[in-house]
């Protein structure tokens, strides 16, 4: 059974579904997203329903999947359920975009040097196929990547642009508009990973042109480690190959010929066999508790304590690793104390009940809709 729903959830409300936070200062969002009691409590319903029945209710199951799973991911960034496909984790969705391209030797690929390693090795991996990977120098900007960057790596041979929606490390947020206009205007896909935004912040991509996007759900969601999707625009669904079929991929049974069933036209292509039941139902409850708050609000919450940590990290004299230029906030905070290592402070931090992380040798922090002003100033208190 789930546990029964506030008449109207809204940041301070839903706090009570994170039990971490009777105790702790969890402001790591951008690491792992702590389950709320909602998450647990489907995925337990779930795996009762296989011990207790076995295989009896898989159509049950596969009909809860297309009629209630896929549609609450859809609806998390305005895509239809049909462009959805259920996954693993925000690298196989990568992986799912670089193999199934057609690429040509002599075709190249732009990203920038401050993504995380699952969106560069997927397209280094490429350079077995003559694929050259082109790398935008966003240190150079302070962790900024520039679209003119972007633009200034962009010729006749490049089929595809990765970048990130939020950047893991110091939180900077992409012109994502900006970058798909130029995407467009040069004939480019455009791929955008956005494991560090999904559930934090607005997304439509009924109105932010992006042929792929990527996000796990253990960070922002707040759902199970192992469970992800993929977004692929309908009209570039066809540009894309599944690299990887099983028979959930397909419409109909192999039948001992040499001949391929017809792939599904719609996010099943790129799915293999059964899902992840399980961490789809915690998932799902996850994603159904952020749509109920509302992203409007949640991203006007999380943008208002990211601006109270940078601001209060300042005044104690810290350095600010994340860009703070008008619209490049997200829900991370980096910063870094002028002589002491992070990773001493963050691991005093975590004795004090606080949590964030060291990254690059800077403390990230992560503050989410189950996170007060008073943790992030209990965080602020405790530094050195």
């Amino acid at each position: 059974m789930m546990p029964p729903a506030p008449a109207r959830l809204d940041p301070q409300g839903c706090r009570a579904l994170f039990p971490v936070t009777r105790e702790r200062a969890y402001l790591a969002a951008c690491s792992v997203g702590p389950l709320s009691t909602r998450a647990v409590a489907a995925m337990h319903a779930q795996i009762a329903d296989q011990h207790l029945d076995g295989p009896r209710h898989v159509d049950r199951r596969n009909a809860f999947a297309e009629g209630n799973v896929r549609p609450t991911l859809a609806r998390l960034i305005g895509a239809r359920a049909s462009e959805i496909s259920f996954l693993r984790n925000t690298t196989e969705g990568l992986n799912t975009v670089a193999n199934g391209l057609d690429w040509r030797p002599g075709d190249n690929v732009v990203i920038s040097n401050i993504e995380y390693p699952a969106n560069a090795l997927c397209w280094l991996n490429l350079r077995r196929r003559g694929v050259e990977t082109r790398i935008a120098d966003a240190r150079a900007r302070g962790g900024r990547l520039a679209v003119d960057d972007i633009a200034a790596l962009i010729d006749s041979r490049t089929r595809l642009v990765s970048v990130s929606l939020v950047q893991y490390s110091n939180g900077f947020r992409q012109d994502m508009a900006a970058t798909a206009a130029l995407c467009r205007e040069k004939g480019v896909l455009l791929n955008c990973d956005a494991v560090q935004a999904v559930g934090a912040l607005e997304i439509d991509v009924a109105r932010l042109p992006v042929d792929f996007l990527q996000a796990g759900g253990h960070k922002w969601l707040a759902g199970p480690v192992g469970t992800g999707f993929l977004y692929c625009r309908e009209e570039s669904a066809d540009r894309l190959a599944s690299h990887a079929p099983g028979p959930g991929s397909v419409g109909s049974a192999w039948t001992g010929t040499g001949s391929l069933p017809q792939f599904h036209r719609d996010g099943r292509r790129f799915e293999e066999a059964l899902p992840n039941y399980a961490g789809l139902w915690g998932l799902n409850a996850a994603a159904e508790t952020l749509l109920e708050i509302g992203l409007p609000r949640i991203e006007a919450h999380v943008l208002g304590l990211s601006e109270r940590m940078a601001d209060g990290a300042l005044r104690k004299g810290y350095r600010l690793a994340s860009p703070a230029g008008k619209g490049e906030r997200s829900g991370i905070a980096a910063f870094r104390h002028p002589s002491l290592p992070s990773a001493a402070i963050a691991a005093r931090l975590e004795e004090a009940g606080i949590d964030v992380t060291d990254c690059n040798g800077a403390l990230r922090a992560g503050a989410h809709v189950y996170n007060t002003a008073e943790d992030v100033d209990r965080m602020l208190d405790a530094l050195p």
